[in-house]
């Protein structure tokens, strides 16, 4: 072979042995970091490089893009991820009302969709469209059991409610108002407010003017402050409980003595110090914690352990889903659907997944944790 034709052969060899390796599983994260919601969501973009980029023998590219808090645009992003990007799964969104509305166009492309959202609304009641979602939160009765059993414990007998005027508000109500009536407890108050508003002062003076020995308030992130600021400074002395929405360190620092005392339940990240070194999920959250504060500088809010937990999922249901498709195809993504609902006894940052065709959430009581604020800290309620 003459010399100028191996050394071509040479050089396209070398340029093939360098060419970078293209990733074979492709999955989508879609988070708020900019917008109302982003104290939620920028937590679960800063997990985004903690996620496994190796499962098996498949190496993994995670495309990651900011909806802004907007559910228009959320499914703007749904729709390139799944027929540009062709991703064989997508965790997120960051927002409830966002999820909810992208749930059709995962369902007929077949695309699994891991959903880091507060509410139950994204996988109950059970269709044809949800069973494409797995939720990485716990469902909303299961924190609403363990609050209204303290109000009832308590003596509690009148409650008020404020929520938020979308899918997270709603479904709280509805889960809230059942148990509370199941427990013998009165709903005397219901309002709604707009994740972006600035004042609640006339929904306040209603639920005051009620009386209820309690309140329950149903948002998320720092916007889950004010309402219970504006009660407090109105006069309001009966006891606040917030549900797992309010979990995270900025909800203290906004709050500050307005917030202390309140009530809720929530994941044991709030309180890992005070867990018992035999909790199965304690190793997880701590090396989660450890490593997501040696990459950012602070330690994370459990909103983005949602999203780790999304691919500790993913770990474990990607190569029983690649023993029976390739990744990039309709069938793999099937696969992948039917791997996650097998899910079973997989330990979280938050609690241990169990999995079902009922069951897209998986949550037992491991999952939750009675919590207090005590001394502008976040500490286990004893």
């Amino acid at each position: 072979m003459p010399f100028r034709t191996i050394a071509v052969a040479a050089m396209l060899l070398g340029a093939i042995g360098a060419t970078p390796v293209l990733a074979q599983v492709k999955v989508g994260v879609v988070t708020s970091a900019t917008g109302p919601t982003a104290m939620v969501g920028i937590p679960q973009k800063n997990t985004v490089p903690l996620l496994p980029k190796k499962i098996g023998d498949l190496t993994v590219e995670y495309i990651s893009l900011d909806d802004t808090s907007d559910p228009t645009q959320s499914v703007t992003i749904f729709k390139k991820l799944i027929t540009e990007e062709k991703v064989d799964a997508i965790i997120g969104p960051t927002g409830s009302p966002n999820a909810m509305a992208v749930i059709q166009f995962v369902a007929e492309s077949g695309t699994p969709m891991l959903s880091p959202v507060g509410t139950a609304s994204v996988i109950l009641p059970m269709t044809p469209e949800k069973k494409w979602v797995f939720k990485t939160t716990q469902n909303d009765d299961l924190i609403a059991k363990a609050i209204v059993g303290h109000m009832a414990g308590t003596g509690v007998k009148t409650a008020g409610f404020i929520g938020f005027n979308d899918a997270y508000g709603e479904n709280w109500l509805k889960v809230f108002s059942s148990l509370a009536a199941a427990n013998n407890i009165k709903l005397v108050s219901v309002e709604r407010y707009q994740r972006s508003d600035s004042s609640v002062t006339g929904q306040a003076l209603k639920v005051l003017a009620s009386k209820p020995d309690a309140v329950l308030i149903a948002g998320t992130g720092t916007a889950a402050v004010l309402p219970q600021a504006t009660l407090a400074k109105q006069g309001y002395k009966g006891q606040f409980y917030q549900t797992h929405g309010a979990a995270l360190p900025a909800f203290l620092k906004l709050g500050g003595k307005d917030v202390e005392g309140t009530i809720l339940a929530a994941g044991l990240m709030l309180v890992l110090p005070e867990i018992a070194d035999s909790n199965p999920s304690k190793k997880i959250a701590q090396d989660y914690i450890t490593r997501y504060t040696a990459m950012h500088g602070t330690p994370p809010a459990t909103f983005g352990a949602n999203v780790l937990d999304a691919g500790l999922l993913l770990e474990q249901a990607v190569p029983a889903a690649a023993k029976h498709a390739k990744p990039g195809t309709p069938e793999f993504r099937s696969a992948l659907r039917d791997a996650l609902e097998k899910t079973h006894e997989l330990v979280g940052t938050q609690g241990v997944y169990n999995m079902s065709p009922e069951d897209h959430s998986g949550f037992d009581d491991r999952g939750r944790e009675l919590i207090t604020v005590k001394d502008g800290q976040w500490r286990l309620l004893k």
